[in-house]
């Protein structure tokens, strides 16, 4: 299951959430973000041990800018509440797999 993250759940879902938590900075305008959505759901399908978020960085703006998210799409694996590995534009599935691993 992918949680869209939004200014009330964040603490919660990404940063006390124990464990690897995948996070999609994306935009619904995004071509390369549509084009990597489906590859991300796959993930949170194929990995239910990992959280797999998705931001959208015209509703909170915020945390693309906390996290100097410059570019979209981009994927930051957050563990225990840190920033472990970040991937900026259009990846493929194998580059995310090894990632999050």
């Amino acid at each position: 299951m992918i949680t869209k993250i939004n200014a009330e759940n964040f603490t919660d879902e990404v940063l006390n959430k124990n464990g690897k938590v995948l996070v999609d900075f994306y935009a619904d305008w995004c071509g390369p973000c549509k084009m990597i959505s489906p590859v991300i759901d796959e993930i949170a399908n194929e990995h239910p041990e990992i959280s797999v978020c998705k931001v959208n960085v015209d509703i909170t703006p915020e945390f693309a800018i906390k996290y100097n998210v410059v570019s979209i799409p981009t994927l930051i694996l957050f563990e225990n509440g840190s920033v472990s590995a970040i991937n900026v534009g259009l990846v493929g599935k194998d580059k995310i797999l090894e990632m999050i691993s």
